[in-house]
């Protein structure tokens, strides 16, 4: 299916992703690290590209300097194309005063921009979800079916049902109610036949529930009609607009089966960055029919001296010499020193690498230099990018405490997981 000159994809990435905190204490949710050398963004970036989508904004407000600069460096297509991923800022005009007030408003505010193109569909993604779907067979039932607006769903246990936005579908897959985190009788209420929508009668028994994925396909006529109805308070396209579509519109859903991970908590960040390091793991980094797209950095091979490595990813550009790591991430120019232990972690590496001259200043100032000093031992912990743990540290939180806060804010403990923010300092024999 070539690229569709009517279509245009937008990337949700302004919010200020408070539950990934600190992780975004510097940067916006979507450019936070994933997997060792690729953003957040990239993710739906990649599924745009491998499903000929080669048209794309991306929305950004808050903490957006790092998630532009990624952008602007990384996705550069041929002149002789047509294809572009433009960021567009959140911005005051007179007619919008205000910043972003949510998703539906993000892109209220920028309908100009987008009517520019003549478009007639408009694709609505998030920039913080883990997935690999081909947006060309969501938009192949959106046609197929002549929906106004369709939803990306994917089937899900009782156990899980009550912590989404569910839908509930008639026969012909056409969503006829919504209804955000039901419980008790609400939430049985909400049980759908999802044999209708693809799934065999054992699994349409284990899931029969459709949580959103907030992913969306509007008719880009209904699109304006919707956002020009209440736009005070319409402001959210799971919360108002997608309700109310469902009343007055064609709204269908189109199954996904795959693996899907909202990674907007820091809990469920760590385990989908934890579960690349497994043998075969969820998300497939090695598809080659579908790969993953990120900035080229000409970096070399990591260099590892004497060092026990089990299940772990080692990202390029590290320094490794007399460590043991298990089941962990490491990023790119990570620096690992002799005796250090580093277990169950995501370590996102540094931006930069230090000289023989900046690490004797730094000796002289009894500064940590960037990375994991000599005999350290980390468990269950997201060591941030340019962090300086000193010598002899000892990361584990082995009294199981669930919430903390280090001084300064040289660390926190979210989820009873340790995390070092960026550009932190934590001293010589430092016990968290």
């Amino acid at each position: 299916m070539p690229a569709n000159p009517k279509l245009l994809a937008v990337i949700l990435g302004g919010g200020a992703g408070n539950r990934l905190f600190p992780l975004t204490q510097q940067r916006s949710k979507p450019a936070v690290p994933l997997g060792g050398k690729y953003r957040l963004v990239d993710i739906a970036l990649s599924n745009c590209i491998n499903s000929d989508i080669l048209r794309t904004f991306v929305l950004t407000q808050y903490n957006s300097a790092s998630l532009n600069r990624h952008i602007a460096q990384t996705y550069r297509f041929s002149q002789f194309s047509n294809g572009f991923v433009e960021i567009i800022a959140a911005e005051q005009t007179p007619e919008n005063p205000q910043w972003f007030q949510g998703t539906a408003d993000a892109v209220r505010q920028v309908l100009p921009h987008i009517r520019d193109w003549g478009i007639d569909t408009l694709l609505i993604l998030s920039g913080d979800h883990l997935y690999r779907m081909d947006y060309r067979q969501f938009l192949g039932r959106h046609h197929t079916t002549g929906a106004d607006v369709t939803v990306s769903v994917i089937p899900c246990e009782a156990r899980q049902a009550s912590e989404f936005g569910l839908l509930k579908t008639d026969d012909t897959g056409r969503i006829v109610e919504f209804k955000e985190k039901p419980k008790g009788d609400e939430l049985t209420a909400m049980k759908v036949d999802t044999t209708h929508l693809g799934l065999d009668a054992k699994e349409a028994e284990r899931r029969p529930y459709l949580a959103s994925m907030g992913i969306y396909v509007f008719k880009y006529q209904h699109l304006e009609q919707l956002l020009a109805e209440e736009p005070e308070n319409w402001v959210d396209f799971g919360k108002h607009v997608i309700p109310a579509a469902i009343k007055s519109r064609h709204v269908q859903a189109h199954m996904f089966d795959g693996y899907w991970e909202d990674i907007g908590t820091i809990g469920a960040f760590y385990r989908a960055n934890l579960d690349l390091t497994t043998k075969i793991p969820k998300f497939n980094l090695f598809d080659a029919e579908a790969p993953v797209y990120t900035r080229a950095r000409y970096l070399p091979p990591s260099k590892i001296e004497e060092t026990e490595i089990n299940d772990s990813i080692i990202s390029d550009g590290c320094i490794i010499n007399g460590a043991k790591v298990t089941n962990s991430v490491v990023g790119l120019r990570s620096r690992i020193s002799k005796g250090v232990q580093l277990d169950s972690s995501f370590m996102m590496g540094a931006d930069f690498y230090q000289t023989f001259d900046d690490m004797r200043n730094d000796m002289s100032k009894n500064l940590p230099r960037v990375g994991l000093g000599e005999g350290t031992v980390v468990r269950r912990a997201i060591i941030d990018k340019n962090a300086r743990i000193g010598k002899n540290a000892r990361l584990l939180n082995e009294a199981g405490v669930a919430e903390a806060e280090g001084p300064n804010g040289s660390y926190y403990i979210r989820d009873s997981i340790i995390i070092v923010p960026k550009n932190a300092v934590i001293p010589d024999g430092t016990v968290v």
